[in-house]
């Protein structure tokens, strides 16, 4: 019996789909097909496979090195994998040992960009059948099973503002390698601020299209493409999809877009702030809602006059509010995220909700008879890994339901409101969600732990770093 038999890994859809998969992998004489899992920053990790073995690969899955899951962002790996356990207290994470990804046959797409090759995404496994209790695939998985025992399924839409940059130069010089090595140099595509303006994304339509015709031709399902605000930026929205599929949807989305610029010349990136002179921050706007899984219908879609969102919807908005500090971990995990932070900047800077308003961290969209009655939950960043930042929402929000939370009065002026403040800095996100209890037992201890001693490596390297500020600052007058 194989391994996938063996630990019932597969539903009977998935089983159906693998066969399928085969069949298109044959008809379309692929050669290659990659398999990737996202790691714990959200980032695809995996092996290009020979389109031959996939019909073992779907039995027996694909061994990878358990300390993927030990490593920061700079690919360091901060936990001691050669000692007992590896660091994590896992038998088969001892000595760098071997992890089983097992591929997700519904994940299945061609690359346009990429020469006879497909694509899958996978989920990573223990020896034993057990999930990788640190695989946030798993995670996200586990926080759906929770809400649809509630009675509803979560509807996630993408909203993703990012930089597409000309790429000058690769600087991939052995001395400028590294952990991390240098970064590219790149000049912009656009001048100015000109949001939504014809004409800048005339000058961006070059790049755009490049990645739009890609993106279509992957099944994403792009509903818009538009200008941003500052120069070489670009905002793309994806329509609501519900369970995996929105955040399997950001996955892709994020590594196509940079490998399809990449091919030509061009630099995308995710990253919040650039260092770039000039340029605007970027932020990755969630709209969500609830499905009621008896009737269909959308849950947050008031039913009386004058409200904007039914009892439901508010309970849900409440919880994203309550716990939104320790919930800053997984919606803005990077040190450079919190410098989009500012107050009357078209970005958050308390826990406050709002209808139609823009500088709340909730926005509230819709009202009575409105089927896409939803909230924009404005906090995240573009680099944030997917399954922990809808994870956090979908947790956070039935804690809100199952305890009835009111999340108070609208905010009409949010750079004034009398509310929590938002994490001032990645330091101080960590100490929230270090402290509360909430996020520890809904996630796991141990998850939670795990994921702050990486923040914490990242943090600790930021700290010894002498940054262009101390030079400029320090060095001639002292």
């Amino acid at each position: 019996m194989s391994f996938v038999e063996r630990f019932a890994l597969w539903s009977a859809e998935q089983n159906e789909a693998a066969a399928g998969v085969l069949r298109l992998t044959q008809e379309q004489g692929l050669e290659v097909v990659r398999v990737a899992f996202p790691d714990q920053h959200g980032l695809l990790r995996g092996k290009a496979l020979a389109a031959g073995e996939m019909a073992a690969t779907f039995r027996t899955g694909v061994s990878i090195t358990s300390s993927l899951f030990a490593k920061d962002t700079a690919n360091r790996t901060v936990f001691p994998v050669w000692s007992a356990g590896g660091g994590f207290g896992i038998a088969a994470f001892e000595g760098a040992g071997d992890v089983v990804m097992v591929p997700d046959p519904l994940t299945f797409r061609v690359l346009p960009w990429a020469h006879k090759t497909g694509w899958l995404l996978a989920d990573v496994y223990l020896p034993d059948g057990l999930p990788v209790p640190y695989a946030t695939r798993h995670i996200y998985r586990r926080a759906l099973e929770r809400l649809a025992a509630a009675g509803f399924d979560y509807v996630a839409g993408l909203e993703v503002e990012f930089h597409v940059f000309r790429l000058e130069s690769d600087r991939i010089w052995p001395e400028e390698s590294g952990q991390p090595g240098k970064p590219p140099l790149v000049s912009i595509l656009t001048q100015g601020y000109q949001y939504l303006s014809e004409l800048r994304f005339d000058q961006l339509e070059p790049a755009v299209e490049l990645i739009r015709t890609d993106l279509l031709a992957l099944g994403l399902p792009l509903r818009s493409v538009e200008c941003e605000f500052g120069p070489s930026q670009c905002e793309f929205t994806l329509r609501a999809q519900s369970g995996l599929e929105p955040a399997d949807a950001m996955v892709l989305f994020r590594s196509a877009v940079k490998q399809i610029c990449r091919r030509h010349g061009l630099h995308a990136t995710f990253m919040c702030r650039p260092r770039i002179p000039n340029v605007m921050s970027s932020g990755w706007h969630l709209h969500q809602s609830l499905k009621d899984r008896k009737t269909g219908a959308n849950a947050f879609t008031p039913a009386r006059d004058g409200e904007q969102l039914s009892d439901t919807g508010r309970h849900f908005l409440a919880g994203l509010l309550r716990h939104a500090r320790a919930a800053a971990v997984f919606t803005t995990p990077t040190l450079n995220g919190y410098k989009r932070f500012r107050p009357h900047s078209l970005a958050p800077d308390r826990a406050i909700w709002g209808h139609d308003n823009r500088g709340v961290m909730v926005r509230v969209l819709g009202g009575v008879g409105d089927p896409a009655t939803r909230i924009e939950n404005r906090v995240g960043e573009p680099a944030a890994n997917p399954y922990l930042y809808m994870a956090s929402q979908v947790l956070a929000g039935l804690d809100g339901l199952e305890r009835r939370l009111d999340p108070g009065r609208s905010a009409d002026t949010p750079y004034d409101a009398d509310a929590e403040f938002l994490p001032k800095n990645l330091a101080e996100a960590v100490a929230a969600l270090r402290g509360d209890a909430f996020f520890r037992e809904a996630l796991g201890a141990d998850f939670v732990d795990y994921l702050l001693t990486i923040k914490e490596a990242e943090i600790a390297r930021f700290q010894i770093e002498v940054t262009e500020w101390e030079q400029r600052e320090y060095f001639e007058m002292f």
